[in-house]
């Protein structure tokens, strides 16, 4: 605690520092603001983004405050494989979007939110279930990234962690509201050069400062032989399976993804993704690694809040001025992936809640939307904040999040491959999944004895599930069905009596498997198919007026028309 209050910063320092980023940022948005905004601009940037900006943009989302937290306490309480489980997944999460991407912007070339699509798919049941996910899920990302900056500031200076988070929630603010997310996008580049320069010099000087190598050495006496172990099989199904399972349901599901993918220029999907794939996961294990080196420490986050752990380190070990670039990183960090929050969160309540539900496709005023997108930011932060004084646990939020969004999964890749999918088998198939998913998740119901070992059968179908949708956007749908198979044959007879003792993995793969089998039975049998068309002709520009007529509303919405020549079974 001592070299934590020698090193904080004068509150003059901080109120500097804050106002060079935020207002750097700020001016580079006010740049490439329009006297006469565009509604469309302001969610997708026009669909036309280049390669720098996007795979920059895609690498600053990924890459928050949160998951800089998070790697370093998954590193101080696995041992060394926590960041390594941490960061890995997460990134080749990142490498496995692209293929289903390419799919998604054939079917769905100027979308703005996979809402959105799904309305055109198959109604608005499904649209507003997705829709709700993500706004509940970018909430809860926006409220740990304030939590972060509040933790952050309150640690390096006189200021409360409520006057933190007031700050950044501001700061962010500022310079996303009047150009949404074109500069979310555009910043994203020039805070991602600073994250990736300031990790590439802070994290080998505090290695050194701390007295490496000899601390790996000295204080190898204080990890648990499961700590010790790189292979450990408590990191792998408390840290490593459950983010698995979580990252890929976030690449599918979350909005902040999904309008990165309708934003960059179609031909330039592969490699956004695959640079991203790089940056984010040298830089999300490289920052994880000071969780190990904490650990080996022996080292006592300040009040025991694991979270604490990165900013109390650098302020223990890093000298004023790279803790002043230190401090910068993290509020890079931390405010790329808000302001893509707010935009996502923008973007949801423009097309889906107003552009199709209150106004309609072809009667809604773009002005409107604009009006609409910038009240949503302000009421979203107001929110964000208020939640943030909670200061709940950073990393159970996101596998939480990440679990919740299994089970939207299979229903949504399958609606964008298998045209018997209809929306009611969508809808029932996410709810059974949530049914099943909370009181497993939360052991609402006891595990133990028979109930147990169908909870055990269904997460190893979630495992099949979840290795064969990997395969599947990648190699087709054969290979996916006979990797699936294989990974329950081989997972089954380790798992079967015991993996309902690991709640938090269990659940997600419960999740998966349960949202799978429901929507595969209610689909399978089903006569008639969808014209995938149809969703590029339902789907597109709000500000180039009404769409075509021949695209007739989804025959799944409760209050549309059925198309010309529809059959039932």
């Amino acid at each position: 605690m001592e070299g934590l209050e020698t090193a904080r910063f004068s509150a003059l320092v901080v109120v500097g520092l804050l106002v060079l980023f935020y207002g750097g940022t700020f001016l580079i948005s006010a740049r490439i603001g329009k006297k006469e905004e565009n509604a469309d601009g302001y969610m997708t940037a026009g669909n036309n983004i280049g390669f720098g900006i996007s795979a920059a943009s895609m690498t600053a989302t990924w890459i928050w405050a949160s998951s800089m937290y998070a790697s370093a306490t998954s590193g101080y309480t696995y041992g060394i494989s926590g960041p390594i489980h941490y960061g890995l997944w997460g990134a080749l999460m990142i490498l496995f979007i692209y293929p289903f991407g390419k799919r998604i912007r054939q079917v769905a070339p100027k979308a703005h939110t996979l809402a959105e699509v799904m309305y055109a798919r198959h109604g608005r049941s499904s649209q507003l279930m997705l829709a709700g996910s993500n706004i509940v899920g970018s909430l809860i990302s926006l409220m740990s990234n304030f939590i972060a900056g509040g933790v952050l500031i309150s640690m390096l200076s006189p200021f409360t962690f409520t006057q933190g988070v007031f700050a950044v929630a501001a700061g962010v603010l500022l310079y996303t509201l009047w150009s949404g997310f074109r500069a979310s996008v555009l910043t994203d580049f020039v805070q991602v050069v600073a994250m990736l320069g300031a990790v590439a010099v802070i994290v080998p000087v505090i290695f050194f400062a701390a007295g490496f190598p000899a601390a790996f050495e000295t204080g190898a006496e204080r990890l648990t032989p499961e700590q010790g172990d790189f292979f450990s099989s408590t990191a792998f199904m408390e840290q490593g399976a459950p983010y698995i399972a979580a990252v890929l349901a976030y690449a599918i599901g979350n909005q902040t993804i999904a309008q990165r993918l309708f934003a960059v220029r179609q031909d330039l999907i592969k490699p956004t993704f695959v640079t991203a794939t790089v940056g984010y996961g040298a830089m999300v294990i490289g920052v994880g690694m000071l969780g190990v080196l904490a650990l080996y420490l022996g080292y006592e986050p300040t009040g025991g809040d694991v979270n604490n752990i990165i900013p109390g380190m650098a302020a223990e070990y890093l000298p004023p001025v790279l803790l002043a670039l230190f401090f910068i990183m993290i509020v890079g960090a931390l405010s790329s992936t808000a302001d893509s929050d707010l935009a996502a969160l923008s973007s949801i309540m423009m097309a889906d809640v107003y552009g199709q539900n209150v106004a309609g496709k072809e009667k809604a005023n773009p002005r409107t939307m604009l009006l609409v997108g910038r009240i949503t930011m302000v009421l979203a932060t107001a929110t964000a904040v208020a939640f943030a004084s909670l200061q709940l646990n950073i990393l159970d939020l996101l596998v939480f999040v990440g679990a919740l969004w299994g089970a939207l999964v299979f229903p949504v890749l399958a609606s964008f491959y298998w045209d018997k999918v209809s929306g009611k088998a969508f809808t029932t198939s996410v709810l059974a999944a949530l049914a099943v998913f909370l009181p497993v998740r939360f052991s609402w119901i006891p595990v133990d004895g028979a109930f147990g070992i169908v909870v055990d059968v269904l997460a190893v179908l979630g495992v099949g599930v979840v290795l064969g949708l990997m395969v599947f956007g990648f190699f087709g749908v054969r290979a996916a069905k006979v990797v699936g198979v294989a990974a329950v044959v081989v997972s089954a007879p380790f798992a079967v009596g015991s993996l309902h003792e690991y709640a938090t993995l269990s659940g997600s793969l419960v999740a998966y498997s349960v949202s799978t089998v429901v929507c595969w039975a209610m689909s399978v049998r089903r006569r008639e198919g969808f014209d995938f068309s149809l969703i590029a002709r339902r789907t597109g520009d709000f500000d180039q007026g009404p769409q075509a007529a021949e695209a007739p509303a989804p025959p799944d919405a409760p209050d549309a028309p059925e198309p010309a020549g529809t059959t039932h079974p």
